[in-house]
């Protein structure tokens, strides 16, 4: 940022996990200023945010602020209303993954942002970690098809499962955090996805009858690839083999190596690689491996606070330098379909034909 630039004035709604980091990172980079925060209810904060004023509703701080910029980590069910209305206020938006809770809805702030001509950015996380960027290169050179497994379960107690029940109010594991995964399959392989299945089993009596805190998606792409993601919360899940993100194709394999001693509910687990293993298929006349696998150690990694400052130095990037984002709102919108296909064949026990 030149001296000239002004810094862009943020609201930050939503003081939860996500919506404080990303407040962190608007109040230590230099390009923004927060001109204030919305959370429903008091809610603790760190040193640094405590000067900030909290608004409890997002429509009169929007009205009364002004800002340049929204960014919109409240729960999954105010992420359209919240987006569409900010964008008719003339404000760029950062909206928390999933973009929405139905596609309609979705590709309505997508068509709001490009009828205002603001931007809109989404909260893929691992779009902005070079480990993640490095896997999915190292997966396309292989070329498909393609087998993905990915999974990220996590055994939760106390307040983590506060969080997870009132997440599930709105959306269930397999889509709220199996965009991100589906986003990276599809990033791989670029061919279009025709079919999803889905299953889902509901765990506990603390969450609705109508809810599932286990689920399995499997989807299919025209390409002939195939993939599964799977996803799991609460204090029965199983620690064993909680986080799996593995590509194969016929010429090798692609997978992250995690540290066995991470715990499924440390939220840097959920980013960081530890390594990939690079396998490649390829054998000689004896019928044996002509390469050994390749260990690509990922050091100095950064963790859940470096990713979001390096998510929203990306949302400054593309106000200031008006990148052109059709792309990312179109993959928001696909990786939302296919997860919301598989909620729909949970409850309808039938494949969902895209």
């Amino acid at each position: 940022m030149t001296s000239s630039e002004k810094p862009i004035r943020v609201l930050v709604a939503g003081l939860g996990n996500m919506g404080r980091s990303h407040a962190l990172a608007y109040h230590r980079n230099p390009g923004f200023e927060i001109v204030g925060l919305v959370n429903r209810s008091a809610v603790a904060l760190p040193e640094e945010l405590r000067g900030y004023e909290i608004h409890p509703r997002f429509e009169d701080a929007l009205a009364e602020l002004k800002p340049d910029l929204c960014s919109i980590n409240t729960y999954s069910d105010t992420h359209a209303d919240y987006a569409v209305m900010a964008f008719e206020a003339g404000c760029h938006v950062f909206v928390e993954k999933p973009l929405a809770t139905t596609v309609a809805d979705a590709e309505r702030v997508v068509a709001a942002a490009e009828k205002h001509g603001r931007k809109l950015v989404i909260g893929y996380i691992l779009r902005h970690h070079p480990s993640w960027m490095r896997l999915i290169a190292e997966a396309r050179k292989l070329g498909p098809p393609y087998v993905f497994r990915m999974n990220l379960n996590q055994q939760s107690s106390g307040p983590t499962w506060e969080t997870h029940k009132a997440l599930m109010r709105t959306t269930s594991p397999i889509v709220d955090c199996g965009v991100h995964y589906v986003d990276v399959m599809c990033q791989i392989t670029d061919a279009r996805p025709v079919q999803v299945r889905g299953m889902g089993l509901r765990l506990s009596d603390d969450i609705a009858p109508n809810m599932y805190n286990y689920g399995h998606l499997q989807v299919m792409f025209e390409d002939g690839s195939v993939g599964w993601y799977e996803a799991g919360w609460g204090p029965m899940i199983s620690e064993t083999a909680f986080f799996v993100k593995d590509v194969m194709s016929p010429k090798g394999s692609v997978s992250i190596v995690m540290d066995p001693n991470i715990r499924s509910d440390d939220i840097d687990a959920h980013t960081k690689t530890s390594m990939i293993r690079v396998h490649d298929a390829e054998t000689g006349p004896d019928g044996r491996f002509l390469r050994p696998d390749e260990h690509l150690a990922m050091e100095g990694e950064p963790g859940h606070q470096d990713l979001c400052d390096l998510e929203q130095a990306y949302v400054l990037k593309a106000i200031r330098e008006d990148i052109d984002l059709s792309r990312h709102m179109n993959d928001a919108v696909q990786s939302l379909r296919i997860c919301l296909a598989a909620d729909e064949s949970v409850r309808t026990g039938t494949p969902i034909f895209l």
